[in-house]
């Protein structure tokens, strides 16, 4: 199932995408939601982002073939770094970039993990069955910033310009990522090309061993990280991240 949250005039509501549709719901998306019998068609919602996470956690280094291309060893153990709530944006929503001289500006297309059920220090066993879903992420990053200041790796405020945390359009609750490939596209120019699958950590495992650093609650976003083919983005371009079974999540850049 496709679930998606959205705005409707002056409301905002949740359901399921159904073609060119959605099939709304009333409660929680997580626990038990319920069938309202109201169907929208798409063109006349604003879609939003498909949750709203407490904190969404980006990972560094997670794919063999960017690690292998840059002389990177392996982690021992999830590299990883925080983006804050206020840049989280949704499909079709305009990534502006931020005032003054932040260097230049690179999308990262990545597959995202949404939390469906509160972790706590769980097994790689247990940690599928805290998991909701699965969607789109672009982790826009002022790549430059990170390492102006030799004394201070700026990671928080490279990744957490408003807009800089785009996810969506939708979570998919049944879904391979061992069986899918990611696409990006800039200005339909395709960027990025990997399959999910040479991730270093599984989503099982990374749900896993950062439950042990903190607890994860329902709508928290895990970024797995990107592969190959990493670039600055212009002005004017349309930004598209494809994963097959999810869809594509579709933002202009400037």
């Amino acid at each position: 199932m496709k679930w998606l949250q959205f705005r409707q005039g002056d409301g905002r509501g949740f359901g399921v995408l159904d073609g060119d549709m959605v099939q709304v719901h009333r409660g929680n998306m997580f626990e038990a939601p319920q069938a309202t019998g109201e169907r929208l068609p798409l063109a006349d919602i604003a879609w939003l982002t498909p949750c709203q996470p407490g904190k969404m956690i980006g990972l560094w280094n997670n794919f063999n073939a960017l690690a292998e291309k840059n002389g990177w060893t392996r982690p021992a153990e999830p590299l990883y770094f925080l983006k804050a709530a206020s840049s989280f944006a949704a499909h079709g929503q305009t990534i502006v970039p931020p005032a003054g001289d932040v260097g230049r500006i690179a999308y990262e297309g990545e597959l995202a993990i949404v939390i469906g059920r509160t972790a706590r220090a769980v097994s790689a066993a247990e940690a599928p069955a805290h998991i909701f879903g699965y969607t789109c992420a672009n982790d826009v990053t002022a790549m430059e910033l990170i390492g102006r200041d030799p004394s201070f790796a700026q990671w928080a405020r490279a990744k957490s310009f408003d807009g800089f945390g785009v996810f969506g359009p939708v979570i998919e609750t049944d879904f391979d990522f061992a069986q899918a490939t990611l696409r990006t596209r800039v200005a339909g120019r395709e960027r990025q090309n990997f399959p999910l699958s040479d991730m270093r950590f599984t989503p099982a495992e990374l749900v896993s061993k950062l439950s042990h650093d903190m607890t994860l609650e329902p709508g928290d976003v895990i970024l797995c990280g990107t592969s190959l083919g990493v670039m600055p983005m212009k002005p004017g371009s349309l930004v598209e991240v494809e994963i097959d079974g999810i869809g594509v999540l579709a933002n202009p850049y400037g």
